[in-house]
């Protein structure tokens, strides 16, 4: 059996709206192993979120996937009908979001509303499915299940809710979590709470997650490999300390360089010149070009292929035409 659970090739999703046709994913590629954690960072609008969405094929109003797979341990999930796809969403695939409150009901008790799912995807009695609710509870470290189970939204903290909402995704058995800017609306400390947990249960439960966000940090301490989007697309990607302490794209190198822990006391903080590309254009060449310091004439009219740059990680790889000249040297 392949190591790898998720599969995303050349995904490539877009937006018909009032002005104009938006590209937002523009050929994602990237493999998520089983029980290992993958980091999809990059600038907001650079399609992390609607990557995410579209692998359990919910991509929003508007938008469209027009070209790629998904692979779930082989099987196409854009290939699904509707009734196939139920049985991947909440069973082997769950997702959350980066608040809670607007994913809870909150007229409903959220020992409810996990009893609900858990019956509807594994078919269990409701005494059943309310001694499962107690345990998944119980797995995300929250105190005094049972008061807990009969409590409302509003009644619970950011990070109880997010807690509540990691042991919703995880009630029924998913192999694959998608985290979505899962801390982003908590305190520091809380987010190093769900970050551990996250990780905590990535080894107790053999679960895989794909975790979507900003934040290089976060990636830094959780993540075993990182794939750095830009533009609808990976620049890079590779083990996270590859990536991170020897990255090869300019965009990547950019990035680290703009983090407040690179300025000295001498030296003020850096940043990439120009604009994100604004998706209404179908970019020919690396969507990157304009606001590289290393620009070649090839760069304006071919898009780079993802390439492996060789040394100790194996599976890093780059979209730059910077490299092809080493690796063939």
């Amino acid at each position: 059996m392949s190591d790898v659970l998720l599969s995303v090739q050349d995904l490539h999703v877009r937006f018909d709206t009032y002005a104009g046709r938006i590209y937002a994913v523009n050929g994602m590629s990237f493999d998520i192993h089983r029980s290992r954690m993958f980091g999809l960072v990059g600038e907001s609008g650079c399609g992390k979120s609607i990557t995410g969405m579209s692998i359990v094929n919910m991509v929003p109003h508007g938008g469209k996937i027009v070209g790629g797979k998904i692979l779930l341990s082989g099987q196409n999930v854009l290939e699904m009908n509707e009734r196939e796809m139920e049985g991947i969403r909440g069973r082997r695939i769950s997702m959350i979001f980066q608040d809670p409150a607007r994913s809870l009901n909150p007229v409903f008790s959220v020992g409810n509303q996990i009893v609900r799912v858990i019956r509807q995807h594994i078919h269990l009695s409701r005494e059943a499915a309310y001694q499962r609710a107690l345990e998944m509870f119980d797995s995300v470290a929250m105190p005094d299940p049972e008061r807990i189970f009969r409590s409302f939204p509003h009644e619970l903290s950011g990070g109880m809710q997010q807690r509540i909402m990691i042991s919703i995704a995880l009630a029924c058995g998913a192999e694959l979590l998608i985290a979505d800017e899962p801390t982003t609306a908590l305190d520091v400390t809380i987010q190093a709470q769900i970050l551990a947990l996250l990780a905590d249960l990535r080894q107790k439960q053999r679960i895989s997650i794909l975790l979507i966000t900003h934040n290089l940090g976060v990636v830094s301490e959780t993540c075993d490999k990182v794939g750095v989007a830009y533009a609808g697309r990976i620049v890079e990607m590779g083990e996270t300390d590859e990536v991170l302490f020897r990255s090869k794209h300019p965009y990547t190198r950019g990035l680290l360089a703009a983090l407040p822990q690179s300025a000295t006391r001498k030296s003020a903080l850096q940043s990439i010149p120009g604009n994100v590309p604004d998706g209404l254009t179908l970019l020919k060449g690396c969507p990157f070009f304009d606001r590289c310091q290393f620009v070649m004439e090839q760069c304006r009219q071919t898009p780079p292929p993802l390439i492996p740059v060789g040394g100790p990680d194996e599976d890093h790889r780059v979209a730059c035409f910077l490299y092809p000249q080493e690796q063939s040297a």
